[in-house]
């Protein structure tokens, strides 16, 4: 099974709560000098909530919504600095410092060797996706970001000493990635990426494309993980359609045997001592399937999805093996192709085909924040459409959908 791991590590509280706001300043400075930082940026992971500290170091973000947050600070020359905060209603006073970098603290700026073309494109291919918004991404600072691949592990990976800027012209946002952790490994076939994005309003050319990002957006909201938890958390996944249902995964008994085969006639093809039957079975070796999917048709009760702690009001996505989400007032991207049995051809959607995601646990719950987004993304698998979409479909957690569709 393809798998895909897409993680971006921030937390912010739901749109229900922007009634209770905060305010946020304070000053920055060097923590050895004790001198202000002019021109840092300060801002909340994942949100559009950004300021630059002035020349006595100082930064002002303004109606905040209520709760909890990760606080980036990035200066040039100085370490990162994420510090989890929780915005409370009002104003709130921060004195943060920065580290000086061990590059600064030496005088020396090291860059490494350029990047090989290849796996620049590899990566750059993976990390923005193939949807048609993916398509309408470009990254602007290409040589800040590092790529190596380690042929023993067979895994692409990539970072970036400060931060990758893709600008997404689909949604009309700028979005400055810090902390950029990528991995694309071959072998077990999957992709991790995390790190702490924040979204800056891009200036529309006139209304047409204003309006143009506002449909976007909302088409990007749609159907996506985000969506599908904050349903979860509301108990309307029904009424935000959504179809959920058990799936199991179970290994094939006769893969082992039929693999045993297939590797001993590769062997004789090596060695010139394959007949012709032969060299037909490696083909027919190489259908048998490693595991069989068994889908439970019938759609799951909410209570089988969550637990909820009525007393603090916390919930957790619970559920054993995988679900089976479809969502089913949208069509997929025309660029996905359905998965498909071994050796066969990928198959094309068409306008009657439901977005069908698959999600599994890493660990025995995931707690869900009223706003859709998780305290530990890591948590959680998602394959198939949710895999397929990417940077293209990237939305700041403060983003507030239009009118939600309802059943009724």
């Amino acid at each position: 099974m393809r798998r895909y791991l897409l993680v971006f590590l921030y937390l912010l509280i739901g749109p229900h709560l922007v009634g209770a706001q905060g305010k946020l300043s304070g000053t920055l400075r060097d923590s050895l000098t004790q001198k202000p930082l002019e021109f840092a940026s300060v801002f909340l992971a994942s949100t559009t909530y950004g300021a630059t500290t002035n020349a006595s170091g100082q930064f002002t973000l303004a109606g905040v919504p209520a709760g909890p947050y990760d606080l980036i600070v990035s200066y040039v020359g100085y370490k990162l600095l994420k510090r989890s905060i929780t915005v409370r209603n009002g104003p709130q006073l921060l004195n943060l410092q920065l580290t000086p970098s061990a590059q600064q603290l030496k005088g020396v700026t090291v860059r490494p060797n350029p990047n090989r073309v290849s796996d620049y494109q590899k990566f750059a291919e993976s990390f923005l996706g193939q949807t048609s918004f993916s398509k309408q991404c470009r990254i602007r600072n290409p040589d800040d970001v590092l790529v190596s691949y380690d042929a023993d592990e067979n895994e692409l990976s990539a970072s970036s000493p400060t931060f990758l800027q893709v600008d997404n012209a689909a949604l009309g946002y700028r979005v400055k990635y810090y902390g950029l952790q990528f991995t694309l490994n071959f072998k077990l076939q999957y992709i991790t990426f995390y790190g702490w994005p924040i979204f800056e309003e891009m200036a529309p050319r006139n209304n047409r494309e204003q309006q143009r990002w506002r449909t976007n957006r909302e088409k990007a909201y749609r159907g996506s993980l985000t969506h599908f938890l904050r349903s979860v958390y509301t108990n309307q996944v029904a009424g935000q359609g959504f179809l959920v249902r058990k799936l199991r995964i179970v290994p094939n008994p006769r893969f082992a045997r039929a693999d045993s085969l297939r590797k001993a006639l590769l062997r004789a093809r090596r060695n010139q001592t394959l007949s012709a039957s032969e060299a037909d079975s490696i083909d027919r070796w190489a259908k048998v399937p490693h595991h069989f999917s068994l889908l439970y048709m019938a759609e799951r009760p909410i209570d089988s999805l969550r637990r909820l702690d009525t007393a603090t009001g916390r919930m957790w996505l619970c559920f054993p093996n995988y679900l089976q989400v479809s969502y089913l007032r949208e069509s997929p991207d025309l660029a996905y192709h359905l998965p498909h049995p071994m050796g066969a051809p990928p198959a094309p959607v068409s306008k009657s085909t439901p977005q069908i995601s698959l999600l599994s646990l890493t660990k025995r719950e995931a707690e869900i924040l009223p706003n859709g987004q998780l305290v530990d993304p890591l948590a959680v698998f998602v394959d198939q459409y949710w895999g397929f979409e990417k940077m293209g479909e990237l939305l700041p957690n403060d983003y507030v959908p239009l009118a939600p569709p309802s059943s009724h």
